[in-house]
Parts: C-alpha cells; structure tokens; sequence
C-alpha cells in the first residue's frame, strides 16, 4: 500500500514575531524525516474503495465523541474523506472547516458536500506556514495522516492550539511505524514515542491514545502549558 508522494515545497519559514502568541517555544526539531505531503494525484487513494475497512469512520468520530453542534477543524481533509461525516454529525447547528495546501483538493471536497446537501462545510487553502484557524473557533482539531506531512510541524501545532476553544482536543491518526509489516513508506508512519514527544512541547498532554484501528494509532491531546524541549 504504497503512499503517492509529490515534490516537495519550499515556503519560508514563518516569522515567530508575526506569529505572536501563536509561536511555538523556540529549539524545537521533528524526531524523524518529514514526508512530503499527498497533492492532488494522490486523490485517487484517498478515496480508494477499501479505505473504510481500516479507518470505519462513524466508529472513529464515535471514539472521538463528535456531535451535534460541535466546530470541527479537519486540517489536511484531502478529498473530503472525513469532512463529509464530521459534518453530517455535527448537524446544520455545527460547523466544519476543511483545511488544505491544495486548491484542486478542496474543489474535489466541496463537489463532495455539494452533493451531500451539506452547508455547514467551510475551506480554507492553507499554507505550510499558516494553517488558516481562526482562534479560539473548534472543539476539535482533527488531522488524519496529515502531521507526518506537515513541513512547519511546529508552527502549525502551535497555532492549532490557539485555534481551539477552552477545553478543546486534537487528535491525530497516524500509521504504526512499530508495524514492520505495514506496506506504507517509513516517512508515513510515525511511532507513539515520536509522535508525543514532538506534539507535547507546544503546548498539548497527551488525554487518550486508542488502539483499535488494524493500522493506525489515534492520539488524543488536550490543551496544556507549551514546555522547553529535552
């Protein structure tokens, strides 16, 4: 099950200054190669007919206590894959923001929601340096096979966490990388230990970890004091 991988980009790094509160705490650096994010010839395999064998999604957004009237950010949303469940969930009183680096991708996800009669669906075309969150705005933030990708990890993670109201959680879906048999690329997957030890530091604790899924790990973070790292 190999993972379609693009060329990758180059957009300057982000100014901390400009970032302001919203900056993560300085000396940070990922524990293992960044992958280069899935473009739009990667539709297909997002949308592969068998997807909803590994990743059951009503199971998931069960486990991730998704309902009615909920703000959700489904940052990296690709095709739409779960952006169309989180809003049906959510229900016209709730709100889903579908984020990501790819224009194509987003028309694809909008078509989607077109057809599903959804109007609680908004996009938002992101930069590697700027995830376009609102601040204080979502009960979740929600990133599936997407935090591997990201090419600012840090700088996202942190304005993630000032994209969540008070109390709110982010969750992450990522590939075993302990599953030497899982046929994904080794820069798509990602350990337990590497994944906490990169996300804590912004600012997140790690509130639930489930291990459900045939192939994925799902983390749960909730909000915490950003810490120095090491």
């Amino acid at each position: 099950m190999a993972v379609p991988t693009p060329p990758p980009s180059s957009e300057p790094a982000p100014d901390p200054q400009a970032l302001g509160p919203c900056s993560p705490p300085p000396g940070l650096a990922p524990r293992r190669p960044l992958a280069h994010a899935i473009g739009p010839s990667g539709a297909a395999w997002l949308d592969r007919a068998d997807r909803e064998r590994t990743e059951p999604r009503e199971r998931i957004l069960d486990a991730l206590r998704v309902g009615p009237g909920d703000a959700v950010a489904d940052v990296g949303a690709g095709t739409g894959y779960y952006t169309v469940a989180l809003a049906q969930r959510v229900g016209p009183q709730g709100r889903v923001v579908a984020t990501d680096l790819h224009p194509e991708m987003l028309r694809k996800l909008e078509a989607k929601a077109r057809r599903a009669g959804l109007r609680n669906v908004e996009t938002r075309l992101a930069t590697e340096a700027d995830t376009k969150l609102p601040r204080s705005a979502f009960d979740l933030v929600l990133l599936v096979d997407v935090y591997h990708e990201l090419a600012r990890p840090f700088e996202a993670l942190a304005q993630i966490r000032c994209a969540l109201k008070e109390g709110g959680r982010l969750a992450l879906l990522e590939y075993r990388a302990e599953d030497a048999e899982l046929a994904i690329r080794p820069e798509h997957k990602m350990s337990a230990e590497d994944v906490t030890a990169e996300v804590e530091p912004v600012g997140f604790r790690l509130g639930e970890r489930l291990e459900f899924l045939p192939q994925h790990h799902i983390f749960v973070f909730v909000q915490a004091k950003p810490r120095a790292p090491g």
